[in-house]
């Protein structure tokens, strides 16, 4: 279903609460103005197949401006709102958007979009104000009809990667050929997985550009149900969101997991979460403690699966089974998993190796036959570049980005590893480890802390927990010294940016994320 079907069935219910200002937009709302940005991007000649790129922070319009976009047979690009101007350029020009809209907060930015990125924009829109080169949003829709266009079809997202390792690529995938009223085949496991259905409320903490939190908000609408939006996340504000607005499912990241448990008591305890049904998440591994903690904290509540924005395929499982196998992201659903070695060859339980799907859905990197290419093998399988195993009963457990794999003495060692135990000291907000250079082994084990506030990042706290380390690590996968940075460049999605720290240690000019 979509928007014009609920606001049918229920115009004045809300679609979205900002959980910060409380502004609401219901779906009557939705559906009217998400209509009337598809009546202008239909007059400024976008059709079917073409692009839209959507540049603006967690907003009130956000899901307007997507859905003027699924319901026009559009790909609909949002764009990471921390980004800089070439860093938006290249994506905008990328993805060959025929139209941009951006808001107000962004108006620095999007000023300074460089010639390449707009030449193929039929249309540009601000929300908020404009700026030279942009014309008002508001006034730009205002009087054009809010019933929908003649050759309604439905779109889809092609979204960025998050160019941890390279310039991101846009992930394109078929548009559907399900009209947008009918239903979605896709949607039909949320609601046996995840309990999705009419008049839940959904808890969204993250920034809406990032895959996960925007497909999850889309489908929780087309069951009918509220978004609440958080326009940055605070974990105080999340559980008093929950309790307000008696929150029945949310979607988190590991990173909000530390950041709630590290909560004083008092507040942890002071909220009702009584409402609060499904908690999913996924975008990075979970150290087991943490996860365990939450489970101990919540209830057995917590749902996780492991998938990227290629849509290839997918893992799940529930509290109770990861509690039965700890660490584990689950079972595949629909696709086979194929842990395939450095031969091509398939492995068996509990040897290390690529993941791979098999019989999930079709992608391809827009415009990038080399990536797409080293991404598959034959036989349909195709990867995200992550290492895993499976066990005897078929259960998946992570290791580590390939990429991210440190060689030293020509021993493999996976940082996920060692930054699942340093997290789990009271002294460390967050944890990136890595290979540096070093003359004899090769690589040798660093580790890079944001500690907590009234942490002294000094030699005292490295002692400290380099010892840690050694109290539960062999003695090779210890790092074998700590630096300190006052924050850690990871985004509210929950990826971090290892290889701007990375490459600092390697001499690397260009550490920029893009």
């Amino acid at each position: 279903m979509y928007p014009g079907t609920r606001a049918k069935e229920n115009p004045d219910r809300p679609a979205v609460i900002m959980g910060g200002s409380g502004e609401i937009v219901t779906f009557a709302e939705l559906d009217q103005r998400s209509n009337r940005l598809a009546h202008l991007l239909r007059a400024a000649g976008l059709r079917r197949g073409d692009h839209l790129a959507l540049f603006m922070e967690n907003h009130p319009r956000f899901l307007e401006v997507v859905w003027a976009g699924l319901r026009s047979g559009l790909y609909v690009t949002a764009i990471n709102s921390h980004l800089t101007p070439p860093e938006v350029s290249y994506i905008v020009q990328d993805c060959e958007a025929r139209a941009l809209v951006t808001s107000l907060a962004k108006a620095e930015v999007a000023s300074e979009l460089d010639a390449g990125a707009t030449k193929n924009l039929a249309t540009r829109l601000m929300v908020d104000g404009t700026t030279d080169g942009f014309e008002a949003y508001e006034s730009a829709v205002a009087g054009l009809p809010g019933t929908p266009v003649q050759d309604e079809s439905s779109g889809t997202t092609m979204l960025y990667s998050s160019g941890t390792t390279g310039r991101p690529k846009g992930v394109l995938r078929p548009l559907p050929q399900e009209a947008p009223w009918e239903p979605d085949r896709r949607l039909a496991g949320l609601g046996p997985l995840y309990k999705f259905r009419d008049g839940m409320v959904y808890l969204s903490p993250a920034p809406m550009y990032h895959a996960a939190p925007l497909a999850f908000s889309v489908s929780a609408q087309r069951f009918g149900g509220t978004v609440v939006i958080m326009e940055h996340f605070d974990p105080a504000g999340a559980l008093a969101l929950i309790e307000r607005h008696r929150v029945t499912h949310s979607q988190w990241v590991p990173t909000m997991f530390v950041r709630l448990l590290r909560l004083p008591d008092e507040e942890r305890g002071r909220h009702d979460l009584s409402s609060h049904e499904v908690a999913i998440h996924a975008a990075a591994p979970c150290p087991v403690a943490v996860k365990r903690s939450m489970i101990e904290w919540w209830g057995p509540i917590l749902y996780e699966y492991y998938a990227g924005t290629e849509g290839n395929g997918s893992t799940y499982i529930t509290s109770e089974q990861w509690l039965e196998h700890p660490g584990s992201v689950g079972q595949p659903m629909v696709a086979k998993v194929h842990i395939i070695g450095e031969d091509g060859r398939e492995l068996g339980p509990g040897q290390e190796g690529t993941i791979y799907f098999s019989g999930g859905g079709q992608f391809e990197y827009h415009k990038d036959p080399d990536k797409t290419a080293q991404a598959r093998l034959p036989g349909g399988l195709s990867t995200l570049g992550d290492v895993g195993y499976l066990d005897e009963e078929g259960w998946l457990y992570l290791t580590d980005r390939k990429a991210y794999m440190i060689i030293s003495g020509g021993v493999n060692i996976y940082p996920r590893e060692v930054e699942d135990v340093l997290i789990q000291h009271p002294s460390v907000a967050d944890v990136a480890v890595f290979g540096v250079p070093h003359d004899d082994l090769g690589e040798e084990v660093k580790a890079v802390v944001q500690p907590v506030a009234g942490a002294d990042p000094g030699p005292d706290l490295e002692r400290e927990l380099l010892g840690f380390a050694r109290t539960q690590l062999a003695g090779f996968k210890c790092p074998r010294s700590v630096d300190f940075e006052a924050e850690l460049p990871r985004l509210p999605t929950g990826k971090l940016y290892k290889r701007l720290l990375r490459d600092r240690y390697w001499g690397k000019a260009d550490s920029r994320i893009v």
